[in-house]
């Protein structure tokens, strides 16, 4: 009898093998493996080294991969917790263009940590306004006299 599909197909085994393989293979290519990149800080960090730090957070970032920064406390500087808030937040607003925050800064053991993601890129929006603003106007018929 003749089915329809087709129960089985003859072909030859080594083509098919080579084609799974290729498949595999641009399926492997095809996906991006997404690191964890730490930066570390700490409270007195000054402008220049802060500067080197921030420039690669943005290289990380453009590179698709999310940043862990770490603020890291020694000595009594642990008592001093508002100069690390204050320092996570400031790295968070020179960034909040190409940011997301995962996990706000919070405090492990000595040191406060807090995860950043770069931001999805938004998607332009199409001009519908200009297609709103402008009503079609009808067409007029001349006025017939009986």
């Amino acid at each position: 009898a003749t089915a329809n599909p087709p129960v089985c197909r003859l072909m030859d085994y080594g083509k098919f093998k080579y084609q799974e393989q290729k498949k595999a293979a641009d399926a492997k290519a095809k996906q991006t493996v997404i690191e964890i990149k730490e930066i570390k800080f700490r409270p007195g960090t000054d402008d220049g080294d802060y500067n080197i730090k921030m420039r690669n957070v943005r290289r990380f970032l453009s590179e698709g991969d999310k940043c862990k920064i770490t603020l890291r406390f020694r000595g009594r500087e642990i008592t001093h917790q508002g100069i690390g808030m204050a320092l996570l937040q400031r790295i968070r607003d020179d960034l909040q263009d190409l940011i997301v925050v995962e996990q706000f800064p919070k405090l492990e053991g000595r040191q406060m940590v807090m995860m950043i993601a770069p931001a999805r890129k938004k998607v332009a929006a199409k001009p519908v306004a200009e297609a709103v603003a402008q009503p079609v106007a009808a067409p007029q018929q001349p006025a017939r006299a009986a």
